[in-house]
């Protein structure tokens, strides 16, 4: 059996961690703006991410693009089901980037620029947790293609995601925030990490809870010997992150309750990724099943070994150069 399927499964599922947690802390600023302080930490706030934004979005496309190109079943049948919340998620994310490039220059017109960018974000972070509900789980397929219909992305539990994942968007912005800011703004988004962990900490109970109960596989991997064993360090793990972040906010640490937030996500990732192994498209076709041609995937991995280190290394001088705290000082 070729180890493409493998490589590029892994290669995928790494691009969209990278994006949860580059996206997902300049997506968690925009849903806090419009509740910071002044005007003032409106500007450090949009300043702190304006060097990273649209370089974070770099992973989105490579996920959807390397879906398409190295599992094009599981694009067609993913694609069908999740046209809607996608593009409304695309919208968001547009409407942020706009309001990103107006607000610099508008003065009258301002506080426009500024709920565009907080509904954008907003937007942009619901549907994508909408979508995770949906995807966890299952879209209904019969042969090749998607069966169900417009609106199955749509449920009580995927409203759930989606709210879910709001909040931890806004955890990591906010924990973003208390490590690239000062007083004023540091000490508020120290307090909104500390009221958004509580509702993380809520909902990753509840989700933990709810996917072994809706589906006897995942319930059978997590709840019985020897599986239960190996894998409790997860959710142990996850649960004392939190009540670490949780100290470390209350006795001013400034860079550590930060990392630890991409910790949770790193680790509810992980136990997301186990619960789903080996499905692309759950629970009806597996990441080898939905592979391309061997030949198509050697052919993509060749330009992807060689472009991805660029990649990598240029966010890495990115994020060194614009390193320390920032100011009220605009960047555009």
């Amino acid at each position: 059996m070729s180890l493409l399927p493998l490589v590029w499964y892994c290669l995928l599922i790494t691009a969209l961690f990278l994006y949860v947690f580059l996206d997902g802390f300049d997506l968690g600023v925009g849903i806090l703006f419009p509740f910071a302080p002044s005007e003032e930490s409106r500007d450090v706030m949009m300043n702190s991410i304006a060097p990273f934004w649209d370089g974070n979005e770099t992973w989105l496309v490579l996920s959807g693009g390397g879906l398409l190109a190295a599992f094009p079943l599981a694009y067609a049948i993913l694609m069908p089901a999740f046209y809607m919340p996608v593009i409304l998620m695309l919208l968001g994310l547009i409407f942020r980037g706009v309001a990103f490039e107006f607000r610099f220059k508008a003065v009258r017109s301002r506080r426009v620029w500024d709920y565009a960018f907080h509904f954008g974000s907003l937007l942009a972070a619901f549907m994508q947790g909408m979508i995770l509900g949906s995807y966890v789980t299952g879209v209904q397929v019969v042969g090749r293609s998607f069966a169900g219909r417009p609106f199955d992305w749509v449920s009580a539990y995927s409203v759930m995601t989606g709210m879910a994942l709001v909040f931890g968007y806004a955890l990591l912005g906010s924990t973003w925030l208390v490590m690239k800011t000062e007083e004023p703004t540091q000490a508020w988004a120290r307090k909104c990490a500390s009221y958004v962990l509580a509702y993380v900490a809520l909902f990753l109970v509840i989700v933990s809870i709810s996917v072994p109960l809706m589906n006897s596989a995942i319930r059978h991997l997590w709840f019985t010997s020897p599986h239960f064993y190996y894998l409790l360090p997860l959710p142990l793990a996850t649960a004392v992150l939190v009540a670490a972040i949780w100290g470390k906010l209350h006795r001013g640490s400034q860079t550590s309750p930060f990392f630890m937030a991409v910790g949770i996500f790193l680790f509810a990732y992980i136990g997301w990724g186990i619960s789903l192994w080996p499905w692309l498209v759950p629970f009806a076709v597996t990441f080898p099943q939905a592979a391309a041609a061997p030949s198509s995937q050697a052919f993509l991995l060749a330009g992807t070994v060689f472009v991805l280190p660029l990649i990598l290394a240029y966010v890495a001088y990115c994020y060194y150069v614009f390193r320390g705290k920032t100011s009220r000082e605009g960047y555009y």
